[in-house]
């Protein structure tokens, strides 16, 4: 029974340490917003919003269509980034709402299409309702605000020629982050 014990523990030593290393070695990038341009500790993106009523078509942006009524354009201006191969853009949709103590999430349907003779990309979600959730009961029925998204995982190149186009319901965000590669490249062997 001892032996039994021992080569368990040792067993259950040899995958944790394992699990360590090749943890530390297989993640390449980090979450970390880089340093704006400017050298100053503030946020890189600049975002905008427009509905049908307050639209001011930019020369930056005049391609892309109004919104329709209901929804609101976002608009994610980027600066220009000596390295821009190296970085990526995370984006998450969705709505802040006050829920209880389950895991809830929204459905919606992200769309990818196309400014027709431009070229140019953006993205559009006509409709956003409520998702699935646990089902858990809730003891402390107090409630708190999350940010709640969509299923949906975005991530975009970065590229600062071109604004990063947005049409969602009103009462939807946009959060974002900058992801910044650190390391080099390793090889197969």
């Amino acid at each position: 029974m001892t032996t039994f014990t021992n080569t368990t523990k040792q067993l259950g030593r040899t995958l944790l340490t394992t699990s360590l290393i090749f943890a530390a070695f297989s993640f390449n990038a980090n979450a970390t917003s880089p340093l704006h341009p400017s050298g100053l500790n503030q946020n890189m993106l600049t975002s905008q919003t427009y509905t049908q009523e307050n639209y001011q078509g930019s020369d930056a942006i005049k391609m892309y269509p109004k919104p329709e009524n209901g929804q609101v354009q976002h608009i994610l201006t980027l600066p220009k980034l000596d390295n821009e191969s190296d970085y990526m853009i995370e984006i998450e949709i969705g709505q802040s709402r006050m829920v209880d103590c389950n895991k809830h999430s929204l459905n919606g349907d992200l769309q990818q299409l196309t400014v027709q003779g431009w070229g140019y990309n953006y993205y559009q979600v006509n409709s956003i309702t409520d998702g699935p959730s646990t089902m858990m009961a809730c003891f402390d029925q107090a409630k708190t605000e999350q940010f709640l998204t969509i299923r949906s995982d975005l991530m975009l190149k970065y590229d600062s020629r071109t604004a990063k186009v947005f049409y969602l319901p009103e009462n939807t965000q946009i959060r974002y982050r900058v992801w910044q590669a650190t390391s080099e490249f390793d090889y197969s062997k």
